[in-house]
């Protein structure tokens, strides 16, 4: 049994790069930054960022390039996936990405404005208004009166 699966949670570095195939399949490209901590041997705290290359395809890679931007904070979910290619002076390069299955938008929505303002159609998206639910007992009748064992139909 084999298993191939990254879960990142990260910072977007660059915006994404939405695209599309030669065969018409939409294709999204973007980068995450995931940020390390830890405390060295003399108590000096440390700090090591480790950049990711993301992949998405079709509904998910139009939906990457709507919502994310520079700065948004995401989950991802994918496997990993390495290229390899020959640069036209015959140097020979590979790239390690995530394919993305998944994608989760983990910051509040006014922390991408930027995203709002580069997509037009984004910033004319309705927001619910913020409304406290209220509680309405499904049967009137039954009011506080308390719930007796023979009551119970199982």
């Amino acid at each position: 049994m084999d298993l191939n699966r990254a879960m990142i949670i990260g910072n977007v570095t660059r915006d994404p790069e939405l695209r599309a195939t030669a065969g018409g399949q939409n294709v999204c490209s973007f980068g995450i930054a995931t940020n390390q901590q830890w405390t060295d041997a003399q108590g000096a705290k440390q700090q090591r960022a480790e950049y990711h290359n993301i992949v998405a395809w079709g509904k998910l890679a139009e939906i990457c390039g709507q919502y994310l931007g520079k700065g948004r904070k995401v989950y991802i979910e994918g496997r990993l996936q390495t290229r390899e290619w020959e640069t036209p002076d015959a140097q020979k390069r590979q790239r390690t990405e995530i394919v993305a299955d998944n994608m989760i938008i983990l910051d509040r929505k006014d922390v991408g404005a930027q995203v709002a303002s580069r997509d037009p159609q984004a910033a004319t998206m309705p927001t619910t208004p913020s409304v406290e639910p209220t509680v309405t007992p499904l049967d009137k009748s039954i009011g506080d009166s308390e719930i007796r064992l023979e009551d119970i139909p199982f």
